[in-house]
């Protein structure tokens, strides 16, 4: 199994434990759920769901096409602007939530876009690995 593929599924395993001590935080504190429901359900969907998703598909599905992944840089580079943008939106989020400053707004969009283009290039990666032509 490629390295970044491991690196996918731990860090989709570390960010289910994180989400789930907030949602546990959620529970026995009610006055934090409207700073943290944001949060909580991205680090479930785009750190847990997500990244399993990622790591799994990177080894499975080339696999059973019979074809090799075209990129594997493409994938390393696919697993820090994942990771990159999902803790800088978050974490921006968090600060424009409490503060309401225009900046952290800004910089909350701007690490979606990095997450938007990380979800891009998976899809790119795959679907060029599983349907693109067969080299040789």
């Amino acid at each position: 199994m490629e390295k970044f593929v491991r690196n996918f599924i731990l860090m989709s395993v570390v960010y289910l434990i994180i989400a789930a001590l907030i949602g546990l935080g959620m529970l026995t504190r009610p006055e934090y759920r409207g700073g943290l429901q944001f949060v909580h359900s991205h680090l479930m969907l785009l750190g847990w769901v997500s990244m399993m998703i990622y790591g799994v598909g990177y080894h499975i599905l080339p696999r059973f096409a019979g074809k090799l992944l075209k990129s594997r840089a493409a994938g390393e580079v696919q697993f820090w602007t994942a990771n990159i943008g999902l803790v800088g939106m978050l974490g921006f989020y968090m600060l424009n939530y409490h503060d309401r400053k225009g900046i952290y707004e800004g910089l909350s969009i701007f690490f979606g876009v990095v997450e938007v283009f990380s979800i891009g290039l998976f899809f790119y990666n795959l679907l060029v690995s599983v349907y693109g032509k067969t080299e040789g």
